[in-house]
């Protein structure tokens, strides 16, 4: 079978969004497997990783066997999200996979006993976020995003910090569409990893979880 070549920009994000995603789930496996599994020219994804490396947003490390390993930098598990989502809004339904995923966020915040969450980001993601709160177990106090100049958003207090949230809460949800990343790390940062919660479209994951050693 022809293997395939990307002709056009959307094409590479998809080589480049199946390449970091391979990388995140096994940075040992080797790129023949990745040719394998994308169904592209072994070459090609040698020259991905290249570029990805050089880019900033993969880092290579040491294997057994003198092989080699990858790791996504932080800045590669911040491309890899804005893909995601990037490829979920042209492929599909974004809001149905969004929708799904919040109701999943909020499903986990109930047993966890969180009861109060602050949203981490004013967006597309965040307003389907409060539509799937509404009526539902969790209560939205505010919404965090040091960039918005708007004081509410339907409804709810928009803040620049944390620290201007009024009342108290349990939970960040992540919400941020084009700067998910930086806001899962901050909130990770300020509150612990165990009081973030972030729907899997996002593909989030604390900063510390991979990294070459």
């Amino acid at each position: 079978m022809d293997r395939i070549v990307p002709t056009d920009e959307k094409e590479s994000d998809r080589l480049v969004l199946g390449l970091l995603t391979s990388v995140e789930a096994d940075g040992a496996r080797s790129q023949r497997r990745i040719a394998a599994e994308l169904d592209v020219a072994l070459g090609l994804v040698n020259a991905y990783l290249k570029r990805a490396v050089k880019k900033g947003l993969v880092k290579v490390g040491q294997a057994p066997a003198r092989r080699f390993a990858y790791y996504l930098t932080p800045q590669g598990f911040s491309e890899k999200s804005r893909l995601t989502v990037q490829f979920l809004s042209s492929s599909f339904s974004l809001f149905r996979k969004a929708k799904e995923d919040y109701s999943n966020v909020f499903d986990r915040a109930q047993a966890l006993g969180f009861k109060r969450v602050v949203l981490a980001g004013k967006s597309d993601l965040c307003e389907i976020a409060i539509l799937c709160a509404v009526d539902g177990p969790v209560s939205i106090v505010a919404i965090v995003d040091p960039d918005e100049a708007a004081s509410r958003f339907i409804g709810i207090d928009v803040v620049a910090s944390y620290a201007e949230v009024a009342e108290p809460f349990d939970a960040i949800v992540v919400t941020h569409l084009t700067k998910a990343k930086d806001a899962f790390d901050q909130a990770t940062n300020e509150f612990g990893a165990e009081r973030v919660l972030a729907p899997d479209l996002l593909g989030l994951r604390p900063s510390h979880v991979q990294r070459a050693g």
